[in-house]
């Protein structure tokens, strides 16, 4: 069982949380664009107060650091993964409710691509105790696959042991994710329909074969 990490506080001078929240979105679009871009070693907080909209005086209230606005990236991907999965229809324990759950885990990631690049990127930029945070993120996000796995298994849908399950939900996330690193070279040759069913399709035969 991954041990949960405390979330890293970012400090903001404004005490409105839907200001906030607003707000930082707002940074976390214009900074993406400017890491893609130029990197984050590269890119000012001037230039993300541009990008987002507002002033360099503004962003200061909303943050303390560029190190924060990059933390806020990550730590945007993990809550989006969540949401869109906590929001399914319960299927718990069914063949029909992992595959719905890899569609709309794979469709996110193809929704946040640039996040998800620019985490990887530069995610080695953050403070130890950020870092922490998005690598414990990370397995949380392979943990919610190793539960409907799991689910499977329960019901007799699956036979799989427990080391099986844990690499097969990692191999379900490095997979969603491999279509932001490779989204280039698959355009070419699949819409993100194709991939996911593809990618389904090949992932379910192999484990419906034990």
């Amino acid at each position: 069982m991954v041990k949960r990490q405390n979330k890293r506080q970012v400090e903001s001078s404004v005490k409105d949380e839907s200001l906030i929240e607003k707000r930082r979105n707002e940074m976390i679009h214009g900074a993406v664009k400017l890491f893609k871009l130029k990197g984050f070693h590269r890119t000012t907080t001037r230039e993300i107060a541009k990008e987002a909209g507002f002033s360099i005086g503004t962003l200061y209230e909303y943050i303390r650091t560029k190190e924060d606005v990059l933390y806020l990236v990550c730590d945007n991907i993990y809550r989006e993964v969540s949401l869109r999965l906590a929001s399914l229809p319960t299927e718990e324990g069914t063949i029909a409710g992992l595959k719905a759950s890899i569609r709309q885990y794979f469709l996110l990631i193809d929704s946040m691509s640039d996040e998800i690049l620019v985490m990887y990127q530069e995610s080695k930029s953050l403070p130890k105790d950020a870092l922490r945070y998005v690598l414990t993120k990370e397995l949380e996000m392979v943990g919610l696959f190793e539960n409907l796995l799991a689910g499977c298994v329960q019901s007799g849908e699956l036979s799989l042991s427990e080391k099986e399950i844990n690499l097969l939900a990692n191999d379900i996330v490095v997979q969603g994710q491999t279509w932001a690193f490779r989204r280039w070279a698959f355009r070419r040759n699949y819409t993100i329909d194709d991939y996911i069913d593809m990618q389904t399709t090949i992932f379910l035969n192999g484990i419906l074969k034990k």
